[in-house]
């Protein structure tokens, strides 16, 4: 593949840069690209380590199918190559990395280089902790920001129900909230550049921690309030009733939330029990979850004597909120899925027939499989186009 095929979308136009490298920066242009803009990666000799990651199909990452779609790859050595992106960076937008803190400005292609060069450009600079403060040096993972954030400490198991680690939620989601972040941050700023009207560039600074310290919800004022410090519920919502996860007979898991009066009422009447709805100690949400075990354990014994997919068929005939636990291969069989084009079949000339995660973000008019303009490319597939049509030679 040399020059890519046109793409269609609300950002087409912008131009986007990414020396990004793993996952958040890409994730970000990932987003970016499957909203229409043209996005350069960047990747140093031998690939980003994310073509090592995963499972392969044909000596190519399977991964890299999605994690690099709608991107055009050029391979530069920024020791060696740094004034080929600069005048990358002179036509770009946007510009997109994900290094540790100072790394850009020894490679001299800090902000002050890069805004010298084009000073409209917005540049998002995601790391672990941020551009300043006392661990702006630290190096960090996903991980790392998940632990700080928070999430690592609510997903961990109930007092004493277990002495196993918490666990990871199972995604890199503190990397791929941060892309998030970063796509909205430097969107606002070409908002402001090109809408508002100030013409100028600016930084976007975005952290893994900062990014899952913001799903904390209401706990800073709650602990400023008291001092209270909220602590891991397991499966279940400490504040709603019934709300959790129950074990099926097949060994597989439902997901039931019947937390307001009108579907609790319902949900009683479906396993057998309608008394309940009426029971002084089941009477409000509040009651509920001051009787949270027992009830749990009543609605565990009706979904242990069912396979979870005849149980959760009856709980949605009488319009109680339920699914079971899908696991990777129930999204890809599933049919709302495939309707929506959540997901969808996609050919890949490197590994081959798979499938694909349609765009989360959709606008009327454009159908979702229009967000695939082309899977993730071999390393440097593009480099002629880039260098040679883009750059003039």
């Amino acid at each position: 593949m040399t020059a890519p095929p046109l793409r269609t979308g609300p950002l087409v136009g912008l131009k986007v840069l990414e020396l990004g490298h793993y996952i958040a920066g890409p994730f970000c242009t990932r987003v970016l690209a499957d909203l229409g803009a043209e996005v350069i990666k960047v990747e140093p000799p031998g690939g980003d380590p994310m073509r090592g990651w995963g499972a392969m199909a044909n000596g190519h990452p399977v991964w890299f199918s999605i994690h690099g779609r709608n991107k055009m790859s050029v391979v530069l050595d920024l020791k060696r190559e740094r004034d080929t992106a600069l005048r990358l960076a002179a036509r770009a937008d946007v510009l997109v990395e994900n290094f540790r803190p100072g790394q850009l400005e020894r490679l001299d292609l800090g902000p002050d280089v890069l805004h010298a060069a084009n000073p409209r450009l917005i540049i998002a600079r995601v790391s672990g902790y941020g551009q300043d403060g006392p661990y702006r040096d630290k190096p960090a993972f996903g991980a790392i920001g998940e632990a700080i954030g928070g999430i690592r400490h609510l997903t961990g198991h109930p007092a004493g129900a277990s002495d196993l680690p918490p666990p990871r939620c199972g995604v890199s989601i503190g990397d791929d909230l941060a892309g998030l972040y970063a796509a909205v941050g430097l969107l606002s700023a070409v908002y402001q550049r090109d809408v508002t009207g100030t013409g100028r560039g600016r930084i976007v600074d975005v952290c893994l921690v900062d990014s899952i310290l913001s799903l904390m919800e209401g706990m800073l004022p709650e602990y400023a309030l008291d001092g209270r410090v909220r602590q891991p519920a397991g499966a279940g919502i400490p504040t709603a009733a019934p709300t959790n996860t129950y074990p099926c007979a097949d060994g597989k898991w439902l997901c039931i939330a019947g937390n307001s009066d009108l579907i609790f009422r319902r949900l009683m009447a479906v396993i057998g029990r309608p008394e309940l709805a009426d029971a002084a100690r089941f009477l409000t949400n509040a009651d509920r979850c001051a009787n949270v075990a027992e009830l749990d354990g009543i609605i565990a014994g009706w979904t242990r004597g069912l396979p979870a997919q005849q149980a959760e068929a009856m709980l949605e005939a009488a319009d109680v909120p339920a699914s079971r636990l899908f696991d990777i291969a129930d999204a890809a069989a599933d049919p709302h899925l495939r309707a929506r084009k959540s997901v969808l079949p996609v050919d890949d000339p490197l590994i081959g027939r798979t499938l694909h995660f349609g765009p989360a973000i959709r606008l009327d008019g454009d159908p979702p499989e229009a967000a695939i303009g082309w899977t993730g490319p071999a390393l440097g597939a593009h480099q002629a186009h880039v260098l040679g049509t883009l750059l003039g030679g």
